[in-house]
């Protein structure tokens, strides 16, 4: 099913950034399809599509964008929001069990990998017109690191490569892609105090975009994208 309004599908759907995302692209007319462990059909309206997925399985990114493309539309803009972390020890972070590892790099890289390939796929069969945007939420584990969080900083390293790989080739065609990261004043990470509602107004202005934007997005709520230099 075809749709004359513009579709974004937001893997990830949780209550903070996921919420705050759907909320403000519904305001601007888009339809909205959210994927998450918890999510049920039984929530769908006609312009809200719930889909169950858990991107442990790559494969469910697959199921997520078909039945988005054929209840919605062709989603012009992906928002990958999930997330998964496995603490170690700090002094021993090869500890780590090989099936926690291997889980989360399926939700932080593999599954990522999916939704930006699934997402390129659909942006060639759109108009030029549209926004043609993919958009992942990183954090500062790109640049540095975190004792007790190795199997998240790898994940969220090897994406940000992905990413920046996307941006770079696929910037002739108007496909754009973002690692958004959230920081505080000083350029720090947030950690848990993440703002949904920046994050939504970051997302909004980079979908609205016209042209390929730097890759890495380090942002402060309030302020907008600010370039904080290499780490």
């Amino acid at each position: 099913m075809s749709s004359a309004s513009p579709v974004i599908l937001i893997l990830g759907a949780g209550p903070r950034i996921g919420s705050s995302v759907a909320k403000a692209f519904a305001a601007k007319g888009y339809k909205v399809a959210l994927a998450s462990r918890k999510k049920s059909e039984a929530n769908d309206t006609a312009n809200e599509l719930h889909i169950q997925s858990d991107f442990a399985d790559p494969n469910s990114v697959i199921n997520a964008f078909s039945r988005v493309t054929a209840s919605l539309g062709v989603p012009s803009v992906v928002v990958y929001n999930g997330a998964a972390s496995t603490s170690n020890p700090p002094n021993d972070p090869f500890s780590l069990q090989l099936s926690d590892f291997s889980r989360d790099l399926n939700v932080n890289t593999v599954s990522p990998f999916v939704a930006a390939q699934q997402a390129a796929s659909g942006f060639a069969q759109l108009p030029a017109s549209s926004s043609k945007t993919f958009i992942y939420t990183g954090n500062a584990l790109n640049t540095t690191i975190i004792p007790p969080l190795l199997a998240l900083g790898v994940g969220k390293a090897a994406t940000a490569h992905i990413i920046q790989s996307a941006a770079a080739a696929y910037k002739d065609r108007g496909y754009k892609f973002y690692y958004a990261d959230q920081r505080k004043d000083d350029g720090k990470p947030v950690y848990s105090a993440i703002d949904g509602d920046a994050h939504a107004e970051l997302f909004l202005e980079l979908a609205e975009g016209k042209l390929q934007g730097p890759w890495q997005q380090t942002f402060v709520s309030g302020v907008g994208y600010k370039d904080f230099g290499a780490a």
